[in-house]
């Protein structure tokens, strides 16, 4: 008989901040996010703990009092993991590792641990440690304090410090040779993008977990992993897609995130370049999520960051199937209607008002729409060709099923 292997999920709890830049809303949000980011990375959420305070503690973040308070129950229920939803400074996080007597992560390190879990290829690993590096640098003098070397004194001088500043030597060297190894295959990569010919470029982009792998799958008839966890994919996937009788290349890249760590955007720069370099951009959004109005709103701020926002694009709400909406009894006379009780009829007036035509509503796991999907990218791809090749123009069919 096989003995079912059975994932031994490590015990973490969670701490969030309300204050002036956060409610009590925005915080139960990203705190949902950071547990599923927990689940993602092997981790089991026990609890949650939440201070409302206007000005952080500069030396542990939380109060005093909630300090204690999670104190006593990492102790009494054996957690592994205390991780805050925001980024700690290296002194609050030593400050904290000695009152909790345990790893404290916060969102930044959450999400590069993920990142290295799943970095398949020699690039991806590479620019994911340079982010770890970069992010471990100012943080190393927390790793020597089993040497009690802040206390000084007698005895205490000299060994400690040596071997820090050894330790910060050989980071930054590691560092100047992760990069110069990454400026090497940016190269190699950009000479291949060079080599594609004139072929249009599409490239799906979107917050992470929206489904961007499976509409891959689906359009691209390619084998492209795709999982129910963030950041299932981390490699830039090119593919061949030919619709009717015309070529383009589609590309699948890694998905967005708030809060996406300075480190991981740095040493992502080349793979984001399929982004910038591409003709056409599917946005794709997961519309039964709940907060996915934000979710656009943030993949905006990163394609802004790498100057892509004004590139033409198709803004794709897959998962219908997946939708729900809070109803009304029509006796209710006391909710007020918001955009949560919307049906997708509705979600679909309010984007069509908004971008016009370039909006489009399928489920790339039950395939519905995805004829009406199909026809307005290959309208697009014609468009692109026809005004790249002006007098290479072959005949292009009005309907695609003439072909």
């Amino acid at each position: 008989m096989i003995e079912k292997k059975t994932i031994a999920y490590e015990k973490a709890v969670l701490i969030g901040v309300i204050n002036k830049e956060q409610n009590e809303k925005k915080v139960t949000e990203y705190l949902d996010e950071l547990e599923f980011l927990t689940y993602t990375a092997g981790g089991e959420v026990l609890k949650r703990f939440v201070q409302k305070m206007d000005v952080p503690n500069p030396k542990t973040l939380i109060g005093s009092g909630k300090m204690e308070e999670v104190g006593a129950y990492v102790e009494a229920n054996d957690i592994g993991s205390v991780i805050f939803d925001d980024e700690l400074t290296p002194g609050q996080q030593r400050n904290i590792e000695k009152e909790l007597k345990c790893k404290i992560i916060d969102r930044t390190s959450l999400i590069l641990d993920i990142f290295a879990q799943r970095a398949q290829t020699s690039y991806a690993r590479t620019q994911v440690e340079l982010a770890q590096y970069q992010y471990l640098l100012p943080r190393l003098t927390g790793l020597w304090t089993h040497l009690e070397r802040q206390k000084g004194g007698i005895g205490m001088r000299g060994p400690g410090e040596t071997e820090i500043e050894t330790d910060r030597r050989i980071v930054r060297d590691r560092i100047t040779l992760l990069k110069k190894k990454l400026l090497k295959i940016d190269k190699q990569m950009g000479i291949q993008r060079g080599n594609r010919g004139a072929l249009v470029r599409v490239a799906l982009v979107g917050y992470t977990n929206v489904g961007k792998s499976t509409l891959m799958n689906v359009i691209s008839k390619s084998d492209v992993f795709a999982e129910n966890k963030l950041f299932a994919t981390l490699d830039t996937t090119v593919r061949k897609v030919v619709i009717g009788n015309l070529p383009f290349l589609l590309s699948d890249t890694v998905g967005f995130i708030r809060k996406l760590p300075t480190q991981l955007v740095e040493s992502f720069k080349s793979t984001l370049d399929e982004v910038r370099e591409a003709d056409l951009l599917l946005h794709v959004v997961d519309i039964s999520h709940p907060q996915f109005e934000e979710h656009i709103d943030s993949v905006h701020k990163i394609l802004s960051e790498i100057k892509s926002i004004d590139k033409k694009t198709i803004m794709v709400f897959n998962k219908i199937d997946q939708y729900e909406h809070e109803t009304i009894e029509d006796d209710d006379l006391i909710t007020e209607r918001t955009s949560k009780h919307f049906t997708i009829a509705e979600w679909k007036k309010t984007w069509m008002q908004k971008v016009g035509d370039r909006a489009l509503f399928i489920s790339a796991l039950n395939k519905e729409n995805l004829d009406e999907f199909r026809k307005r990218v290959y309208d697009e791809v014609r468009d692109i060709h026809v005004t790249r090749f002006p007098y290479n123009n072959f005949l292009y069919p009005e309907h695609l099923d003439e072909y």
